[in-house]
């Protein structure tokens, strides 16, 4: 699928709806520009920006090739293709996650990630753009996914409770922008959904990022919406070290308007709530360990740099690409928010049609599917809160 779309509104495929039409091409903007910084951010995950500029001869401007070439190699225990337009686990789950809504077609849980998200991970071989094969999602998600099958399916834990001992990092916020879209406008009604699916996968920190992030892209959704209206959300919603976190990076944020200048003091301003420590391929002995006071550094990120770019996707996704560290994961969110902020149109179409064309995965069918599934779930909240006010009506006589 190369090039662009002149229409990717309409291509999207929901019925000529007019009231349709925000909504459809706000959910695309968030699902496209989360997978388009994903395959822009794989290829410098886990170096730093002057590696990063001295490997690719100075920042990265798109789609480059893998970091190191005998990707193979590189890292026997991450045998992947990152790099090349492929987009990575990140996307891969939200793409899974959309297929939940598909089957439920309400609010999700933890119980959904158990009796959906589960078999999807092991029972159904799909095209993995980093294996360059037909593979289960379970042989391609690292080992904080990995942990999903392991305690839900062989541990048949209560799935409110799985997340428990899980490493602690973004494994689960990297895929919560669909529950972000179907509680699109609704901040508080994000997190907590997003909070409670993110207890089979992850505790403590990790957990809370997850709620935060979908909080935030809900917000984007908003018509009219800002990006200093997203982060000051992603701050109420949030608790403990992360919003701490995300305070103190968009205090930094706000005196920057260039990310190249910013990649610096907002790695200095997060550095004391993240534990992985100085070198991302070496965490520390402490790192990913729950705490009350620490905080994933991924959310933080991508917040500071979407406000350094004034909520514009082109210069916050480039920004989280050449911040390096987990590049792929910040790209996610840093696009989902500024691409729900400013729609399909927002995210640059060669981009999109050659990580299309590099993944051989079409990119705007789900969004369309998704925001069908929206509006349905919004119909049956509109009529489940129609009762709940008859009822209590009712007990005012």
């Amino acid at each position: 699928m190369a090039g662009g779309r002149d229409s990717r509104s309409a291509a999207a495929g929901l019925p000529d709806d007019p009231m349709n039409d925000t909504l459809r091409d706000r959910a695309l903007g968030a699902l496209t520009g989360a997978a388009v910084g994903d395959a822009l951010g794989g290829a410098a995950e886990g170096n730093s920006p002057t590696d990063i500029q001295a490997r690719y001869g100075g920042y990265i401007e798109g789609i480059v090739p893998p970091f190191n070439e005998d990707w193979r190699n590189a890292r026997p225990i991450a045998p992947y293709h990152k790099g090349d337009g492929h987009i990575t686990d990140d996307t891969l789950m939200t793409l899974a996650l959309i297929e939940v809504y598909a089957a439920v077609r309400d609010h999700l849980d933890a119980y959904a990630v158990a009796e959906h998200l589960v078999p999807l991970l092991i029972g159904e071989p799909r095209w993995i753009p980093e294996l360059e094969t037909e593979a289960l999602l379970l042989h391609r998600v690292f080992l904080a996914e990995k942990w999903l099958v392991a305690r839900l399916h062989y541990g048949h834990v209560d799935p409110r409770e799985a997340g428990v001992g899980n490493i602690v990092n973004c494994g689960a916020a990297m895929y919560m922008t669909p529950v972000g879209i179907v509680n699109a406008a609704d901040p508080a009604g994000a997190y907590a959904e997003a909070i409670d699916i993110a207890g089979a996968h992850q505790s403590s920190y990790g957990r809370e990022a997850a709620g935060a992030f979908a909080a935030a892209v809900a917000e984007a959704m908003r018509p009219g919406a800002t990006i200093e209206a997203v982060v000051e959300t992603a701050i109420d919603v949030a608790h403990d070290g992360t919003k701490g976190a995300i305070e103190a990076v968009a205090s930094i944020a706000a005196d920057h308007d260039d990310w190249r200048d910013a990649l610096g003091p907002l790695r200095e301003g997060i550095a004391s709530f993240d534990t992985v420590g100085v070198h991302y391929r070496q965490p520390a002995m402490d790192a990913r360990l729950p705490s009350r006071t620490k905080s994933i550094e991924e959310l933080p990120i991508a917040l500071g740099l979407a406000l350094v770019a004034g909520g514009v996707y082109r210069e916050a996704v480039l920004g989280a690409v050449n911040y390096g560290r987990d590049s792929d994961s910040i790209a996610t969110m840093a696009g989902a928010i500024t691409g729900a902020l400013g729609g399909a149109e927002s995210v640059p179409a060669d981009w999109l049609g050659d990580v299309e064309t590099a993944s051989r995965l079409d990119l705007v069918a789900p969004a369309a599917t998704l925001a069908e599934i929206t509006t349905d779930i919004w119909r049956q909240d509109a009529e489940g809160a129609r009762r709940r006010d008859e009822s209590r009506a009712g007990l005012q006589r």
